[in-house]
């Protein structure tokens, strides 16, 4: 069981930093309009975290690609969507920070810091409601917790005491802000332990974010109540393309290069036995191609027709609302 876990972190992790790396070309192509944000150096949380979580629903902000796919989205895809393309998974409407698929429970990015957790929240209470306790997952970085929803969240999560899993990567940067410019204190599980259970994992380490996660999800299962994790992880690239990445010391990125998830994945891995040289050069060559065929896909789909920009806009089987 483990030694299957651990193939399916490290082939999900290649697959999400592949596919990162070759966005990034396309953006600089032309290709990907718009923002992009990319999750170089935080697969381990992203991964470990989908794969402890489980059947319940997810919602994310807008650094999500490997969310995506870890949750089952192919990549061509989710790349067609970074194209702005028909065959996205949101119709090429929604792009890089608006992946969005209800057959997976993922809804997706949030382009507004923070703005999704009430979302989760009712999504939660709403599962609540049902008596399916399979619960939710709701990431969010260091800079929502500074936020008045992400107050609000926290605490009717524990009022109405519902099936969630607060989870928040802290990179420890909002943007270019350093955490201990904006935040009294850096340790942000501080800010949940009074109101649930509150603990901190490495998040360059898939083992111990999935661990976390599964615990958590467990918890809230049998309890029905809510759960916060802090993921200490780490972006190599900047927030977005359109961000200079000056205002990180230089030692401090060499320092946190050292600690990437992929080699301290497959340096444990190949310690324990769990993976080999020869399977992890497998994957790589399977990975270079699944990413080679998604931008194939992606560059030969067709654009949305103009009759799609009113599609999707009203409920379509509501009767309430406006035609």
């Amino acid at each position: 069981m483990i030694k299957s876990y651990a193939e399916q972190f490290y082939y999900l992790m290649k697959l999400g930093r592949e596919f990162e790396l070759r966005a990034k070309q396309e953006y600089m192509k032309g290709n990907i309009s718009g923002f992009l944000h990319l999750a170089i150096g935080e697969e381990g949380t992203h991964v470990g975290a989908v794969l402890g979580f489980g059947k319940g629903d997810i919602f994310v902000h807008y650094r999500e690609h490997v969310y995506a796919l870890a949750r089952g989205m192919e990549a061509k895809y989710v790349m067609a969507e970074l194209f702005g393309k028909i065959t996205g998974v949101s119709k090429g409407k929604g792009g890089s920070m608006h992946l969005y698929d209800p057959k997976y429970n993922f809804y997706g990015g949030n382009a507004i810091v923070g703005a999704h957790l009430p979302h989760a929240v009712g999504a939660a209470y709403a599962r609540k409601l049902k008596g399916d306790m399979s619960g939710v997952l709701a990431a969010f970085g260091d800079g929502a917790t500074n936020a008045g929803n992400f107050y609000e969240s926290i605490n009717l999560a524990a009022v109405w005491k519902v099936p969630i899993i607060f989870l928040c990567e802290n990179n420890q940067y909002a943007i270019g802000t350093h955490i201990s410019k904006v935040s009294a204190f850096t340790d942000l599980y501080m800010k949940a332990k009074d109101y649930m259970p509150a603990v901190q994992v490495d998040g360059m380490d898939v083992f111990a974010v999935f661990d976390a996660v599964r615990k958590a999800n467990e918890y809230i299962e049998t309890e029905g109540k809510p759960y916060f994790i802090e993921a200490k992880t780490y972006r190599y690239e900047p927030h977005s393309m359109s961000d200079t990445n000056v205002y990180r010391p230089p030692l401090e990125m060499e320092i946190m290069k050292s600690r990437d998830p992929i080699e301290i994945l497959k340096k444990k891995a190949i310690k324990e036995g769990l993976l080999t040289e020869s399977w992890i050069k497998f994957v790589d060559d399977k990975v270079k191609q699944e990413i080679e065929e998604a931008v194939k896909f992606a560059e030969e789909s067709p654009e949305p027709p103009l009759e799609e920009l009113y599609n999707d806009v009203f409920c379509e089987v509501c009767t309430n609302v406006i035609s």
